[in-house]
């Protein structure tokens, strides 16, 4: 970190000053030779012989990070005075939902909007099919921020110039994917109350539990083939060694993604009583770095079930051994399919209606 602060004076005073850049200039191929390397297949290989997605989640965050510094290349410098870091993971659709670990993945991304110090990337994810072709399995959007050398305040980035009429497009959905995640946060429930609609489903969930011997706000029974919410919790404890820091002495995005899936993934187990698979991931809002050191908290729920889809969310927050404090740090947002029908959730309390709601939101917006 003491070298990185001499990279200050190549921090540009205005995005005016960086030349601009296009999207074939930030391009990458990269490829997971899963096929030819049995020793990292062994990383990436579940018991039943498909691939791990936790572990795919961490590589598209270091993907995402690499094609922001291929945005951003300063040839003036070997080292970036940049620090570029994940701030949201926009979303992650599965197109198959069974990955072979005996062939070969290819990652492609490139930057496709850029604003003042913000940028999204797109990402897709292929498979070898049959040795011979690359079939598209995955399409992954992230949002990443550039910091100052020392990831004290923002820092600005190239500009960025469409070539054609389908880069246009992608740049334009770009501003349109950024207003709707602004609209999304400013409807968040914990800014505003539930629309009526959604009141009116809450009361209706509410009526369906009232036990019809007494007629009671305090007497509540579970109607056929459901289950409580506050019955699916699941949590965990990891400490946060420094073998999972990155360049900044801060935990990888990447490991606490994983972590994250990985506890949602056996709440969905568990819930649903078959092996689940992914089939969405969106909404992961980074928002405080987890340092070293910490103590880090997961608890996962189902929050919203439909037919054959398990929406679970994640909170994440770190307890600082030395301020003694818990701090949020994310909340993760995951839909399952199961193999068979899963029980409807029913909320409890008025908190637990609003996490059924927010998940309820979250998987209508998958589609």
């Amino acid at each position: 970190m003491e070298e990185r602060k001499l990279l200050h004076s190549f921090l540009p005073k205005s995005q005016k000053a960086l030349p601009p850049r296009k999207m074939r200039d930030s391009y990458i191929e990269v490829l997971l030779p899963l096929g030819t390397d049995p020793e990292l297949r062994d990383k990436y290989v579940t018991v039943k012989n498909t691939v791990r997605f936790g572990r795919i989640l961490e590589d598209l965050d270091s993907l995402g990070v690499l094609v922001c510094y291929m945005h951003n290349r300063n040839h003036s410098t070997e080292m970036s005075p940049l620090s570029i870091v994940t701030v949201l993971v926009d979303k992650i659709d599965m197109c198959k939902h069974s990955l072979s670990p005996e062939q070969d993945i290819k990652f492609t991304g490139h930057v496709s909007w850029v604003g003042n110090t913000s940028m999204e990337v797109k990402m897709k994810m292929f498979q070898l099919h049959d040795d011979e072709k690359y079939w598209p399995v995955l399409d992954a959007t992230f949002v990443m921020v550039a910091r100052d050398c020392e990831n004290k305040g923002p820092a600005f980035v190239n500009p960025l110039i469409p070539e054609n009429k389908e880069e246009e497009e992608l740049f334009t959905q770009g501003e349109l994917n950024m207003s709707r995640r602004i609209a999304f946060s400013t409807s968040s429930l914990l800014k505003v109350a539930p629309s009526s609609e959604e009141r009116n489903t809450i009361h209706e969930l509410f009526l369906s539990t009232l036990d019809p011997k007494t007629i009671s706000f305090q007497s509540r029974i579970l109607p056929p083939k459901a289950v409580w919410m506050e019955d699916t919790k699941l949590k965990s404890l990891d400490i946060c060694h420094p073998q999972e820091r990155n360049v900044f002495n801060r935990i990888f995005g990447g490991f606490l993604m994983r972590k994250a899936y990985e506890l949602a993934w056996a709440t969905a187990c568990s819930f649903g009583g078959s092996r689940p698979y992914v089939v969405t991931v969106d909404d992961i809002m980074f928002q405080k770095p987890v340092e070293v050191g910490s103590l880090l908290f997961l608890s996962s729920q189902v929050c919203f079930t439909q037919d054959h889809y398990i929406q679970v969310r994640v909170h994440s927050e770190v307890f600082s051994l030395d301020t003694r404090e818990h701090m949020t740090t994310n909340v993760f947002h995951f839909t399952f399919m199961s193999e068979k029908e899963v029980p409807l959730i029913f909320p409890k309390t008025y908190g637990e209606s609003m996490l059924y709601l927010d998940g309820q939101r979250h998987f209508k917006s998958m589609s």
